[in-house]
């Protein structure tokens, strides 16, 4: 498989990232190394005022699998939609900039471990998950924020906002294309559209370590993903996610 059409893509959505994007860049480069398969690493800068660009570029420019998408508006939903649709890989993974799950846990959700199912996400709750150094009211937070989505949104599934996601091609190119949430809703967009295009989805549990320097704002994050649902009801029945639309547009 050539890198025009690589085994797996990894899109890092990126704001603000010039201080944890270098470490982040060698650690998934290294593990990337050792690994049989092809890929490549899309970083999607999406309305950053620091280096986060010059230093992407400085690392591509030694690293060919590596590429930049520049974004001018913030939102990290609108990042993420920017790479899944740019991206060529035939699996397409969501990567937070601060590695919070060790990279070499992405085996988890590639063939075979992915056992044919469209989409893999991963998950800090349940058997065989771990959670390292997360002070408990965040731990209390998150909780309650997923009872939230799961009462008014999607039923089935434990963490729907950890920020690592796998999607097989078809699903990715025909989900994002219909993605309309630009801010941390998406996650919950996707997953709503999913399963009612009948898309498989399962969870994966992983090792996952608490980042002091989290960019979750707890309330006003929570708050947000309340609106954001209120939006996705309504542009379901409105039928803005059928698949003739794919312009993105603000709700």
């Amino acid at each position: 498989m050539s890198l025009e059409n690589p085994l797996l893509s990894i899109i890092i959505p990126a704001l603000n990232e010039e201080y944890r994007l270098p470490p982040s860049l060698e650690k998934i480069d290294t593990f990337l190394s050792t690994q049989p398969f092809t890929s490549e690493i899309i970083v999607v800068d999406n309305g950053s005022t620091d280096r986060t660009a010059e230093i992407v570029l400085d690392y591509a420019a030694s690293h060919p699998h590596v590429r930049l998408i520049r974004l001018k508006e913030r939102g990290k939903g609108r990042a993420v939609k920017a790479g899944m649709l740019d991206a060529r890989g035939e699996y397409r993974f969501i990567c937070d900039t601060d590695l919070s799950m060790p990279i070499e846990e992405i085996v988890k959700f590639l063939p075979p471990n992915s056992d044919g199912y469209d989409i893999s996400i991963a998950t800090r709750e349940g058997e065989g998950a771990r959670r390292i150094d997360e002070p408990e009211y965040r731990h209390l937070m998150g909780r309650i924020n997923n009872w939230i989505i799961k009462l008014t949104a999607v039923p089935d599934f434990e963490d729907t906002q950890c920020g690592f996601k796998m999607f097989n091609r078809q699903s990715a190119e025909d989900l994002f294309s219909v993605q309309r949430m630009n801010g941390i809703g998406f996650d919950v967009e996707i997953l709503f559209i999913a399963k009612r295009r009948g898309y498989t989805v399962r969870e994966v549990p992983i090792t996952w370590y608490f980042d002091p320097d989290s960019r979750m704002r707890l309330i006003q994050d929570s708050l947000n993903i309340l609106r954001e649902i209120w939006h996705i009801r309504r542009n379901w029945r409105k039928g803005l996610y059928d698949k003739a639309n794919t312009q993105n547009s603000r709700s």
